[in-house]
């Protein structure tokens, strides 16, 4: 059955459909009234007992898990593929970083929970870091192991249990992930919750969840904002971005393309990390961009299931049709494109990599998130100017700055609005190192001691004696 133009969600559920073809590969029933009861019962058992769990016994799930998901890498990036529609081999490095993570984790994790004294002399003092409880996980289908994961890893070390809502193109994967860490031992530490999106608030509010993390997309994710807001409960937002990419004239110029085409690229360009904005000062400003378009025509888009392709499918119909109606406003709005793509034709959700120059300031390929293989150069006048342009944009997840001037790099870091800067390499998440952004791109962090303890109860511990 050909599906392709249609949704992925019904009245009464939601499909899977495979991007490459349109097939539908399954569909999924909403939860009844009384599945979603016992889903928040069992989280609530679970958290009583994973609370008083050894920390050493949490993290030894942790390492069963990464032992899990090592013996069935080749299956589950199969099943990536087959439901979002990455390349293969960026499906494989998925898996592989998420037992990284997980491996890293059943090592660090005890140390990112160490309780922290305090010089309150002569009474003793310390912050210990206790979990918090059920915390409702609502997250994305771009990459759906690792996204999952990146949370999983640091709620499971604090001790605190999982209800994940998966995105609704990917529950094949979310189903896998929670009958993996049962068959690790999970003891019903993660369940799944599959409900339409206007019951997402109800949950929320419920008694038994204690807190909520999203990463989607901004509108999105206020809804969540607002929703646990009223509520009362904690909230974690990542919620995209439109990272820069500044490239300054004494920059390494050939490494500076080679990661410049993987960031953009990487995903199908289907990556809140991945470079949108490519700000370049003017001296190389050209030599940069004849070289990222050479670069960009030699990538190869087709099946991604094989090992040869770097652009796969864009993961739904509404998304393709989105991104192209995105293009069109930029090239009406100024923007040149000197490297064409598109649309393409024949059964599947592709759209060839396109390269856009001379993007002008206000413009939507410099102030929307661009979530596909659309690359904006803009030309800048200086580094001053390349920084005023970078922080033109109401998103703050992350940039990239390129300089072999590392001193001053180190002036210009601080000015530059994103939760994280990285000098001379690829922006990515890292399991021992805090991940989250500010403005339009949300607040809080995963991953590293930061991540652990966002959704923790920091106990002040005072001793008089």
């Amino acid at each position: 059955m050909n599906v392709m133009e249609h949704n992925h969600i019904k009245a009464d559920g939601v499909m899977s459909i495979n991007p490459a073809n349109g097939v539908l590969l399954d569909f999924h029933p909403y939860q009844s009234d009384a599945a979603v009861e016992a889903t928040l019962a069992a989280a609530a058992g679970a958290f009583r007992r994973a609370r008083i769990r050894p920390v050493a016994d949490r993290l030894a799930l942790l390492g069963r898990v990464a032992d899990a998901l090592a013996a069935c890498r080749i299956e589950l990036a199969a099943l990536i593929v087959a439901e979002m529609g990455k390349p293969v081999t960026e499906a494989l490095a998925e898996v592989d970083k998420c037992v990284d993570s997980c491996r890293h984790f059943a090592e660090a994790g005890a140390a990112y929970l160490k309780p922290d004294p305090l010089a309150v002399t002569p009474q003793r003092a310390r912050v210990s870091y206790e979990p918090l409880g059920v915390i409702l996980a609502i997250m994305p289908w771009n990459f759906p192991i690792w996204q999952f994961v990146r949370f999983f890893i640091t709620a499971v070390t604090a001790g605190n249990a999982i209800i994940l809502k998966h995105a609704e193109n990917v529950q094949g994967c979310a189903a896998t992930l929670v009958a993996l860490v049962d068959a690790a031992g999970g003891d019903g530490v993660l369940q799944n919750l599959l409900v339409p999106r206007d019951r997402i608030a109800a949950v929320i509010a419920d008694d038994r969840i204690a807190g909520v993390t999203f990463t989607g997309s901004v509108g999105a994710g206020r809804s969540v904002a607002a929703a646990a807001g009223a509520a009362g409960k904690k909230s974690v937002l990542e919620l995209g971005g439109s990272d820069p990419f500044i490239v300054l004239s004494d920059a390494d110029l050939d490494l500076a393309v080679d990661i410049a085409v993987k960031s953009r690229f990487a995903n199908t360009g289907q990556s809140c990390i991945c470079a949108k904005r490519f700000i370049v000062e003017g001296p190389i400003y050209d030599a940069f961009v004849e070289a990222f378009c050479a670069r960009t025509r030699a990538l190869v888009m087709g099946d991604p299931m094989q090992t040869g392709t770097r652009i796969g499918a864009l993961a739904r119909a509404d998304l393709r049709d989105g991104l192209a109606r995105q293009l069109d406003r930029s090239l009406s709005e100024g923007a040149q494109m000197i490297l064409a793509g598109g649309v393409t034709d024949g059964p599947g959700f592709f759209f060839s990599p396109v390269v856009l120059a001379d993007v002008p300031a206000g413009s939507t390929a410099a102030t929307e998130e661009i979530f596909g293989p659309v690359a904006a150069i803009f030309r800048a006048g200086d580094a001053d100017d390349a920084i005023t342009q970078a922080n033109l944009s109401r998103f703050g997840l992350a940039a990239s700055l390129w300089t072999k001037d590392i001193a001053r790099a180190e002036t210009l870091v601080p000015r530059i609005e994103a939760g994280a800067v990285f000098v001379n390499d690829l922006v990515r998440s890292v399991a021992g190192a805090p991940f989250g952004g500010i403005k339009d791109s949300g607040y809080g962090r995963e991953l590293g001691q930061l991540g652990t303890r966002e959704f923790t109860n920091q106990k002040l511990v005072w001793i008089n004696g």
